[in-house]
Order: C-alpha cells, then structure tokens, then sequence
C-alpha cells in the first residue's frame, strides 16, 4: 500500500475539558497514535497552585496523527486513599508489555515543598493499569521520568531531582522494576523534563530550561556534552504557538523525528496575550533535523506523518 502524507495541524492538540495539557508523550502501535499528557485543571477556580495538582493523565487517540479524540484518563493509577496528583508519564514497551512512569504527589497541595516520587505501572493495552509501587530514587522530591535501553537488556532512567539542584540524576535497571542510583548527570543549570533518544547516529538529551530545551549529546548515555543553540526558545507564529516550548518528548518514526512540547500561548507579549487565560497551554509538534553538528527545529514549517 502507497504511504499517504498527512499534514499536522497547529495547535495539534487541546484538552476539551480543562484546556489545559501538558508534558505531552506520544505512543504510536498498529492501532494508530495514542498521546498522554498531564491534565492541569486551569480553567477551574485556584488556590495558590492548587489546579497544578490533583490532575490526572489524560488520553487522546488518533488514527493518522493529525486528527486527536479525547478519550478520558487513565484507569487504575489510584493506589491510595484521596484525590491525588500524576504527573508527566513515560511510556516505553518493553519485554512484551507498556510500562508507565509517572510522577505522584499525594493530595492537591496549594504550594511548593511536599514529597513528590516516580510511581510504576504495566499495561498489555495501554488502557488497563496495574500498580507496580513507588521507586526509591536520590531523594523524596524527584519527577519527570524519562526510561530508554542504552545496551540489550540494560534501562537507564534520567529525572529532575528537586531535592539537587533541579539537576537530573540517574538509575539503572535490568528489569524495568529494580533500580540502583548512579549519580547526577546534568548539573550546568537547574531544569526539568530530561528526555534521551537516539537521531542521526547520535544521542541527545534534551532539558526544559524554561527558557526552551537544552540540547546534549553522549557517546555513552553518561557524560554529556552541551550544544551552543536552544531549542524552542522563541516564539513560532503557528496558531497558538507563542512562548517557550516547555517538558518536550521526541517521537522517532524511521529516520524522521519530532518534537512534541506545549506553550502557555497566552501569556504577556504573544499576540493573543490574555491575562485570564494565563496558564492554560496547547500541544504543539515540530520536525528535528540534525546537520552534523547541531540538532534544531523551524517552528513556522508545515509537519507531516508519512502513514
């Protein structure tokens, strides 16, 4: 069957009930692509940074891409009592089953400063979770979990512990389940959102620095060296995608790869600048390209899935 182009649009994705996604990941399977995404409540009434919590992880389906079915969130994440808050999931298959890692905080805090952990869980379908258990990691105060297989049978995970700096610190895993600490391996500035893959015979890092990603890249997943140039640090002209593009994944699909990332488009300065829609956000996707000495993205240019 002859592949078709279909082009993406912009916005590629927002949330129907809250308006308001963030830390985007998308899985794409024989069934089409499914993105999950933490569902920040920012169109309700707020006290403090309540509506940061008590979210859960929504879920979109799409057959090509471009068009996006908010399908509702996650089931089976809830493994104690209350209303509680999860976080920026990563989503690998591995071993014949999805595994989730999911940044947990108990309760809807109204401020900064509580304990917050990388919670796992398995799935055969990407619907119906189970609840594996807390990891102990660096500290009390660690989230935004990326996993990704450095070596057969050998996982290496990267997250921003709090607790340090706000620097990522890693650990490592044979089965997916046990994970020994192995030291801080991005320290340069304070960020979140690690994210590696591997592009163009390379492999990168990239960091939310909230001022748009850093760009790193290791010939061995340990030591890391930083590119001169950002990416997503200035605003697109795209609908909606104004601002930094914050807590990227990166979908390989061949030898092409995408950035996915959401923007506060409303925010001071853009041109739909609207202070009562402040935090609510949109999901955006960009084509990368590497040119030998630097990885990069044009925000402005037409993205397209080859289906």
């Amino acid at each position: 069957m002859t592949p078709k182009t279909v082009k993406l649009p912009a916005p590629l994705f927002r949330d129907p009930i809250y308006d308001s996604p963030t830390d985007p990941v998308i899985i794409e399977t024989d069934d089409g692509f499914y993105m999950f995404y933490t569902q920040r409540r920012s169109s309700e009434f707020g006290i403090g940074v309540s509506t940061i919590h008590g979210t859960e992880i929504g879920i979109a389906t799409s057959a090509d891409g471009a068009r996006w079915l908010y399908r509702g969130v996650c089931e089976g994440l809830r493994f104690e009592h209350g209303t509680n808050t999860f976080w920026a999931p990563e989503i690998i298959f591995a071993r014949g089953e999805y595994h989730m890692y999911c940044s947990y905080v108990r309760g809807v805090p109204t401020d900064w400063g509580w304990e917050r952990h990388i919670v796992h869980y398995t799935s055969r379908d990407l619907w119906e979770w189970k609840f594996v258990g807390i990891i102990p990691l660096s500290s009390d105060r660690v989230i935004d979990a990326c996993v990704y297989e450095i070596a057969p049978g050998l996982y290496k995970m990267w997250y921003k512990n709090e607790a340090g700096g706000s620097h990522t610190d890693a650990a490592v895993s044979c089965d997916l389940y046990n994970w020994e600490f192995v030291g801080s391996e991005i320290t340069d500035c304070s960020h979140e959102g690690p994210n590696v893959f591997s592009f163009a015979g390379k492999n990168f890092m990239i960091t939310d620095t909230w001022r748009g990603q850093a760009v790193y890249t290791s010939d061995d997943f340990t030591h890391w060296t930083r590119q001169p140039s950002m990416l997503l640090d200035s605003s697109g002209a795209r609908e909606l995608d104004y601002g930094f593009g914050h807590h990227a994944d990166v979908l390989i699909r061949g030898e092409r790869a995408y950035i996915v990332y959401f923007t506060h488009p409303y925010r001071k300065g853009s041109p739909v600048e609207d202070p009562s829609r402040d935090l609510r956000t949109s999901v955006q996707i960009a084509e990368l390209h590497y040119d030998g000495e630097r990885l990069y993205c044009d925000r402005d240019d037409e993205v397209s899935f080859d289906i």
